[in-house]
């Protein structure tokens, strides 16, 4: 599989081969365990935000993050659920049930597996930066939302996939409030805080847990545990779950699909480069994609979420001294033993903690302060796109949310390219000394930017307002010229049949190699050699039109 396909081999390959030392393997169990300890409370955490048991959450950290692990195409990787999927899961269970997630998190796995098998794993970068932030932060303004009644013990008769209609009945339920939860919640989130801005190497996420499920279990306070809530987590080795193959289910689910997919490339690639920009490593994005698809898949069959690369957890891998892609595999084998020997434990979990572990994730992911920047510096289109971007991942629907950002993303990109396309007549005041040598009954254009269908009119309106009986040679400085598409085929050959009529011929001057080739096919195909002439400059152009 691999044989002929270096972009695809995984990072633990490639280090297995440069061996494996014992000095090496205590850094990286080292790190896996740190990451473990991280990877703990925040899997269980953004598993109830999904609306499913913490026993899910764990289950897929186990699962996927060995694969992605094992298999991906990033040195220091550490994959997972994340926060950026709460959403989107939490609608397909609302609207499919698990069913429907574990299809959609299959059909995800095999189009990431398509993706990187296809080598596309380099134009996920193209996304607009406007479109990320946007989505970002309106999972993260979702997230914070959603976990309002769990920080401030509110009993609610019933929930609303809506944003607005959470909201509403928050508010109706608000004399329900409990203060005990309250009480933990906050201080929770206050330890946190405090752990982090003053010891930011220790696990705060892990430790707020520790106490405040001791605190509670202590003093037997009156508020809602994860037990309470789920029963008791039970955590083995994960059963094998066939999901259920139905066509139109999987017609149904294949927009959430392409939804996770899209998340889970974004996601890891980010985090990839986020390691290597730490590092100095390079990742191979290919191998990553495959990794992560592959990793989805498995998360299916043993009943799990969809996963991805987790930059906070590599970050931290990184910090902690990893060394190779086993502190990644060791992390997912360490979690699961940690699991095993005390996983009922996690019963006794306050879930108004899990929430405040859940609030700081979500600032974390608003990225407050650099989303002022972008903001301050960024033009209108961007900021619009990252608006409406935001708007829709919070009002409508995260793949609504996506692919509107990404064709407005376009449509201003070719708005500004149409903006910056040049067709000039030489005859104009600059271009004096080459008009002065151009011989009788020629004309000559310079055209400077990509000739593509935002711009063929102006080329075609050029051309027509000078094509006479008159001109016999038609020059086209195309020097500057970085492509064209078939609608700037078109308009040649638009321009090749005016010429025709008047028995005139044109020249082509400057043209690249790959655009020279598809007018002289688009030539052949005309029938029309004998009239178009191609010359490397204006010189050798000039030659021609005086013969």
């Amino acid at each position: 599989m691999f044989a002929n396909r270096t972009d695809l081999l995984p990072k633990l390959y490639t280090y297995a081969r440069l061996g494996y030392n014992f000095e090496t393997f205590k850094k990286d169990i080292i790190a896996g365990l740190t990451v473990a300890i991280v990877a703990l409370p925040l899997s269980m955490a953004i598993a109830i935000a999904s609306g499913v048991s913490p026993a899910v959450g764990l289950k897929t950290a186990f699962v996927a993050g060995f694969w992605i692990s094992a298999l991906g195409g990033s040195r220091f990787q550490i994959g997972g659920p994340t926060a950026a999927f709460a959403l989107v899961v939490a609608n397909i269970i609302q609207t499919h049930g698990m069913d429907g997630l574990l299809l959609a998190t299959m059909m995800a796995g095999m189009m990431l597996m398509l993706s990187g098998w296809l080598k596309l794993g380099v134009f996920l970068k193209y996304i607009p930066n406007s479109v990320v932030i946007g989505f970002t932060t309106g999972i993260a303004v979702t997230i914070f939302i959603t976990q309002i009644p769990a920080f401030f013990g509110l009993t609610l008769g019933h929930d609303s996939t809506e944003i607005i209609g959470k909201l509403k009945i928050y508010a109706a339920a608000w004399q329900t409030a409990n203060p005990f939860t309250m009480m933990v919640a906050i201080s929770s989130l206050a330890l946190m805080i405090f752990l982090r801005t003053n010891f930011p190497k220790l696990p705060f996420f892990l430790i707020a847990v520790v106490v405040f499920t001791s605190i509670v279990g202590l003093l037997h306070l009156p508020t809602q545990t994860v037990g309470d809530k789920f029963g008791t987590i039970i955590t083995t080795i994960p059963d094998i779950v066939i999901p259920k193959f139905d066509m139109k289910l999987i017609k149904e689910m294949m927009p959430s699909a392409f939804t996770i997919a899209f998340l889970a490339g974004i996601e890891s690639l980010l985090s990839a480069v986020v390691s290597d920009g730490m590092t100095g490593a390079r990742h191979r994005p290919n191998a990553e994609l495959m990794a992560q698809g592959f990793a989805n898949i498995m998360s299916a069959i043993t009943g799990g979420l969809p996963a991805t690369g987790a930059i906070a957890r590599t970050a931290t891998n990184i910090r902690a001294g990893a060394r190779t892609p086993m502190a990644g595999v060791m992390h997912a084998t360490l979690l699961l033993i940690i699991l095993m020997l005390a996983g009922r434990l996690t019963s006794y979990i306050p879930l108004a903690v899990l929430s405040a572990i859940l609030m700081i994730v979500a600032w974390n992911m608003a990225e407050i302060g650099k989303l002022i920047r972008f903001v301050k510096v960024s033009g209108n289109s961007d900021r619009t796109i990252l608006f409406i971007t935001l708007f829709l991942t919070v009002f409508a629907d995260l793949t609504v949310a996506v692919e509107t950002g990404v064709v407005l993303g376009a449509m201003f990109l070719m708005h500004k390219m149409s903006a910056n396309f040049e067709i000039e007549n030489v005859d104009a005041d600059h271009h004096s000394d080459m008009r002065e040598r151009l011989p009788p009954n020629c004309e000559m254009f310079q055209i400077n930017g990509p000739l593509f269908f935002g711009a063929v009119n102006t080329f075609i309106d050029a051309i027509e307002n000078i094509t006479t009986s008159k001109m016999k040679w038609l020059i086209i400085d195309m020097a500057h010229v970085p492509f064209t598409d078939a609608s700037g085929l078109a308009a040649f050959e638009k321009v090749f049949s005016t010429l025709k009529k008047q028995g005139g011929k044109i020249i082509f001057s400057g043209s690249k190699d790959r655009i020279a080739s598809d007018i002289k096919a688009l030539v052949t195909s005309l029938e029309c050699t004998d009239m178009v002439y191609f010359a490397q400059d204006f010189d050798e152009a000039l030659a021609l039109a005086s013969n």
